[in-house]
């Protein structure tokens, strides 16, 4: 068995690729425009799973699919999806940079290895450094947790 996809509902598409693709920097590799049932689908995958798109046979890398139903639809906030999780070089810099676009750090990486973050329609996004965690430092080090996820 291997990992394909995610897929996530979102309310706004636009709204959801500025915090996906230009926050997160996942890339859109397929988007599928469904007329007669009225939905879009967007898939993304991460820089370094994008390689794995051509050279595996089958479905390839895995990916996040996001599904935009043109007519309005209430999703809640419900609690049965758990998150994604992506590791990262450097898991300071990039809550960093997440925080100077905006977005909030709701569970910070006090421990230089995990942080959580929510995308705009409430889904929940672990953020895990790669290899070892770093070492603790500010302002991460006494930063609070904001709301949940």
């Amino acid at each position: 068995m291997r990992f394909l996809h995610t897929m996530l509902r979102v309310r706004n598409l636009d709204v959801a690729l500025k915090f996906y693709a230009d926050a997160l920097g996942l890339k859109e590799v397929r988007r599928v425009d469904n007329e007669k049932a009225k939905f879009t689908l967007v898939f993304l995958a991460a820089d370094e799973d994008i390689p794995a798109l051509a050279s595996q046979a089958g479905r390839g890398a895995p990916l996040v699919e996001l599904t935009y139903n043109w007519d309005e639809e209430t999703y809640g906030e419900d609690r049965h999806f758990g998150h994604l999780a992506y590791e990262v070089d450097d898991i300071y810099a990039t809550c960093d940079r997440l925080m100077k676009l905006g977005i909030t750090i709701n569970r910070p990486p006090r421990d230089g290895q995990m942080a959580f973050v929510r995308s705009p329609d409430l889904h929940s996004i672990e953020i895990l450094q790669k290899g070892e965690a770093l070492p603790p430092q500010e302002p991460w080090s006494s930063m609070q947790n904001t709301g949940h996820w």
